[in-house]
């Protein structure tokens, strides 16, 4: 444990309120066991405003400010930390002053920051006795339901784990025109700017190696494109015909040259793609073994959602994306100082793979 808790429920800070941040903050508010205690607000326009505010609910009493130190003297016990990325100055800051971290940033197990940087985290919990557990993105959630299914058989040969969707709706080009999206079709420079913008993916590739039991070999990445045969309207910007507008991506860890995870993602946008890659819309998960196990992930509304435009459709997969960090916050609490992943926090189908 990071500090000694304040009677009752940990105090937590939640650390911006963007797409995720909201969703995250509403779940922090309504957790009977969790107390808000402050607010980091990353735009200047958002400090002085109440929480409750910033994410659509009742006052709190509690304002977001954009004062670092002030929320560090708070000495909560957990800061939700909900940015697209993560600062490594940041967050060393928040480990070393104590405080346990939930994160849905692109964070899983830090080896997609590259030694230095990583470390720079596992010093910064030494050093305050703290934790950060990285939930993943996009949704990390399905990681978590890959280490469950292999919990379920005595042999695994090799997991997959697939998303696929049209992403014509989405619009966020600081995102998607780093992964390759209006590119030439034909640009050289198409799989480095894939396998940068998706590195994090190398993570996930690590946490399931580690609930497997595997080390790899090594850690690849394979991207193939689809361009548009008509220009493709998406907003606030233009893919013009003849330019990247798909884009399947594949991780693999690997062993002995054998693909032992397999991390798959395949993004379209619009309906004119050459080749026309069809798109089964969804998440899926696939444990080939002993028995052999496939799960499909749908979001889908409830009952009594009444949700009409593209944002309140897209509020599901953020929800999605902020409640495995909001409810791991009492065991991350718990945890020993470090890096902590859901391989510390599920029981592991580990030694079940067959090596040569």
């Amino acid at each position: 444990m990071a500090i000694e808790s304040a009677p009752g429920r940990p105090r937590v800070v939640q650390w911006t309120t963007g797409n995720v941040g909201r969703e995250s903050l509403r779940a922090v508010l309504a957790h009977p066991e969790l107390q808000l205690v402050g607010c980091f607000a990353w735009s200047p326009e958002k400090a002085g405003r109440d929480a409750g505010e910033l994410c659509g609910q009742d006052p709190t009493g509690v304002l977001a400010t954009d004062d670092v130190e002030a929320l560090l003297a708070l000495r909560p016990d957990c800061v939700v930390y909900n940015p697209m990325w993560i600062d490594v100055e940041e967050l060393t800051r928040i480990l070393e002053a104590g405080i346990d971290v939930v994160t849905t940033a692109g964070f899983v197990t830090g080896h997609s920051l590259g030694a230095e940087r990583r470390n720079r985290i596992l010093a910064a919990c030494e050093q305050g006795g703290s934790s950060i557990f990285g939930s993943g993105i996009n949704p990390g959630f399905v990681d978590l339901l890959a280490v469950v299914a292999a919990g379920g058989c005595d042999r695994v040969d090799k997991i997959t784990v697939i998303e696929e969707a049209d992403i014509s709706g989405y619009d966020s080009p600081e995102t998607e025109l780093p992964a390759g999206f209006g590119r030439p079709i034909d640009d050289p420079e198409l799989p480095g700017m894939t396998a940068k913008a998706t590195e994090v993916f190398i993570d996930a590739v690590q946490l399931l190696g580690d609930a497997l039991g595997v080390t790899f070999d090594e850690i690849v990445c394979e991207p193939e494109y689809a361009a548009t045969t008509e220009d493709v309207d998406l907003g606030s910007w233009r893919i013009e015909a003849g330019r990247v507008a798909g884009i399947a991506t594949s991780w693999h860890g690997r062993v002995d040259g054998r693909s032992v995870v397999e991390l798959r993602t395949v993004w379209r946008k619009g309906q004119t793609l050459q080749p026309d890659w069809p798109i089964d819309t969804g998440h899926r998960v696939v444990v080939d073994g002993r028995p052999r196990i496939s799960l499909r992930l749908d979001i889908t509304p409830p009952p009594d959602f009444r949700g009409t435009t593209m944002s309140d459709f897209m509020r599901l997969p953020m929800i999605l994306t902020a409640m495995p960090a909001v409810n791991a916050i009492p065991q991350v609490i718990a945890a020993k100082p470090g890096i902590v992943t859901y391989a510390d926090l599920l029981p592991l189908p580990r030694g079940l793979v067959a090596l040569a």
